[in-house]
């Protein structure tokens, strides 16, 4: 029987356990995959539910908010990944250490491609230069830092634009090999760009009808957006791109991707990401 979990607070709109549920099924593995809400402050609780994990009660735990970057004080070793993001989603026991990875970046990264191929006329949408492709990302949590990392492994050229100028500065600093660009979010209508991904929680439900862009803000024509956020199916920033004949998409697809490279780290099997993708439609 294989035991996998997801940590985090809170947890109820999780659609993890339906992924990973599918992810065994396809696979023929017997297995089950259970949510541990934990809060911010209860490190007790945390240390608890990684003891699970070096005693083989559990075989793979994901993390989400608000444990990605706290967690890592309590692990053996980062993988290169997760060492060069700072911050943590997938965590696994292997040869008597605790280990920390992140599937957040690769699985961003996998969904924005396909994100870029369903996109009619993409040629015209972004920048020809190769390695000069603007991107701006909204937010400097964990999930910021995972999709700075990819998109700077990918030759974009990122701007960090955050509510607090100094949050987009220290996660600039923290990619000390590249030159990204700290900005306080109300000077982002002053850019123009290729790409807007929303890696903060606002327009997430219950706060369905917040959006974490300026009020007065106008999209640069043929802008392409990308919200993390995937409960609503469509936020409020979708929907506002879609009204000014964007394209622009959520973040179920990199769910189900940083599932899916997850599950693979954990038992050796790659689920086919069809079935993963019909239980979260259906859902």
């Amino acid at each position: 029987m294989i035991r996998l979990g997801l940590t985090g607070y809170p947890l109820g709109h999780s659609l993890s356990p339906q992924i990973h549920a599918a992810a065994l099924d396809a696979c023929g593995l017997q297995g089950e995959y259970s949510l541990y809400p934990i809060a911010l402050n209860d490190s007790h609780g945390l240390k608890r539910l990684l003891n699970k994990l070096r005693a083989g009660e559990l075989q793979g735990l994901n993390v989400t908010i608000p444990h990605k970057q706290n967690v890592i004080e309590y692990l053996d070793e980062l993988t290169p990944t997760a060492k060069a993001i700072g911050a943590v989603n997938t965590i696994y026991f292997r040869e008597g250490k605790l280990t920390g990875e992140n599937t957040d970046a690769p699985g961003f990264l996998a969904n924005l491609h396909r994100f870029l191929r369903e996109t009619p006329n993409i040629e015209s949408r972004i920048s020809q230069t190769e390695y000069r492709k603007p991107a701006i990302v909204l937010g400097a949590g964990g999930s910021a830092r995972a999709v700075v990392y990819a998109l700077l492994c990918d030759g974009w050229q990122v701007t960090a634009a955050a509510r607090r100028i100094e949050q987009a500065r220290q996660l600039a600093r923290s990619f000390p090999d590249y030159a990204i660009r700290a900005i306080h979010l109300p000077d982002l209508r002053h850019l123009t760009f290729d790409l807007l991904i929303n890696t903060t929680p606002l327009g997430m439900t219950p706060d369905i009808n917040s959006s974490p862009l300026p009020e007065d803000f106008s999209f640069p024509p043929h802008a392409l957006v990308y919200d993390l956020i995937y409960n609503p199916r469509e936020t409020r920033l979708v929907r506002d791109a879609h009204a000014k004949g964007l394209s622009a998409t959520t973040g179920l697809g990199m769910l189900v991707e940083q599932a899916a490279l997850a599950f693979e780290i954990w038992t050796g099997h790659n689920p086919p990401r069809e079935s993963l993708f019909s239980v979260v439609e259906i859902n």
